[in-house]
């Protein structure tokens, strides 16, 4: 989360980083990351279970996981604002519970839009492309990192944007980001994110997510 954030926000001048959301925020690291450079951050997530971790630590309070080590066994964690040094930024950020692909009207004129590893979970990621521009100001970001990882379990093959064959040939999520949201915004960059998630003590997975800056077209 905290690269994420660093990078996103590279592109974004100083004087349009008032509102961001963070969609799919999970327990809500990647919220807090850009509660440093935002004025306010709203958390979004579709699992009330996450939303009330990131409400905890906003709280002030810890929370505890276990971490695998080989088998059944596990170690015990913690984690608060303070261990991460983010306690002062709790004032910035809101989270609730929400649907990605039917968010609330109120949830509007962000100056910039997360979306974390979320593209290839969502049960129409194509609904989502065509609402969310709506709700990015004009010149404002649109963020999107994702190793493309499209499962039946999650979303209906015939609404994956990429990772499958459309009349024989194949189809790259990338080309279909880039179908889904040329009329509304241009892309600006383009990289791989590397991330490295613990499964044991002994094994690690190791994805590289690709990272699509685009900024909506600037209506004015």
């Amino acid at each position: 989360p905290t690269a994420c954030a660093a990078e996103a926000i590279r592109h974004l001048p100083e004087n349009r980083r008032r509102r961001c959301l963070d969609i799919g925020c999970s327990v809500g690291r990647s919220t807090f990351e850009f509660a440093r450079s935002f004025e306010h951050v709203d958390g979004i997530d579709f699992s009330a279970r996450f939303i009330q971790s990131g409400v905890r630590l906003q709280a002030g309070g810890e929370v505890h996981y276990e971490v695998p080590t080989e088998g059944e066994l596990t170690v015990a964690r913690s984690v608060s604002l303070a261990k991460l040094g983010l306690a002062d930024l709790r004032g910035r950020v809101a989270f609730l519970q929400g649907d990605a692909c039917n968010l609330k009207p109120l949830f509007t004129d962000y100056d910039l839009v997360f979306a974390g590893n979320l593209i290839d979970r969502l049960y129409d990621p194509s609904l989502f492309l065509a609402l969310i521009g709506g709700r990015v100001l004009p010149g404002g970001l649109l963020v999107i990192t994702s190793p493309y990882t499209w499962l039946e379990e999650y979303t209906p093959k015939s609404k994956w944007l990429g990772g499958r064959r459309e009349h024989g040939e194949p189809q790259t999520t990338f080309a279909g980001l880039c179908h889904a949201l040329e009329e509304g915004f241009s892309l600006v960059h383009r990289s791989d994110i590397p991330m490295v998630i613990r499964e044991t003590a002994r094994k690690h997975q190791h994805t590289i997510a690709e990272m699509t800056v685009w900024r909506r077209f600037d209506t004015a």
